[in-house]
């Protein structure tokens, strides 16, 4: 289960102290937090919220986290991320890597039976000059692959 609620699809891997993140979060126009938000910019809770299709990378490391917008980023993209960490997965052959362009690359290795550890390479599209990483503990392969589905699912 992922420690960050964003209301919309979201592809977890890692701990509650060490994770990457891709999500698309929505807004909730009746929440009370965005209706203050929204009174205090002026603007109807509806326009605040907006569409919610803004992609996002969120990461943290050691307790200390940070995320960014990915803008122009369509649903199709983050599918594709997923599809193939899916078959890297599903394969368990071996370290595998998926890149997901500029901004997150991920390396999967075997750590152990059944489980996967992996390493973000996470570069902010703002801060090309200070790329971060994020190492997750062993986690196990078949609660991924569960993970993928609902995410894909929830892009279909």
């Amino acid at each position: 289960m992922s420690p960050i609620a964003v209301g919309g699809p979201a592809l977890f891997i890692g701990t509650d102290t060490d994770y990457v993140a891709l999500v698309r979060p929505e807004l909730d126009p009746a929440d009370p937090g965005v209706r203050l938000a929204a009174e205090q910019a002026g603007v109807t809770p509806e326009e605040l919220a907006g569409p919610g299709d803004t992609w996002a990378v969120l990461f943290q490391h050691g307790g200390e986290g940070d995320g960014f917008e990915l803008p122009g980023v369509r649903d199709a993209e983050p599918a594709d991320f997923a599809e193939r960490l899916r078959a890297g997965l599903a394969a368990a052959d071996g370290p595998f890597t998926v890149d997901g362009g500029a901004a997150l690359r991920l390396d999967a290795r075997p750590a152990g039976a059944d489980d996967y550890a992996f390493t973000a390479h996470i570069t902010p599209p703002d801060d090309a000059a200070t790329p971060l990483t994020v190492e997750t503990g062993p986690l196990p392969a078949a609660a991924l692959l569960t993970d993928l589905d609902a995410f894909l699912g929830s892009l279909a």
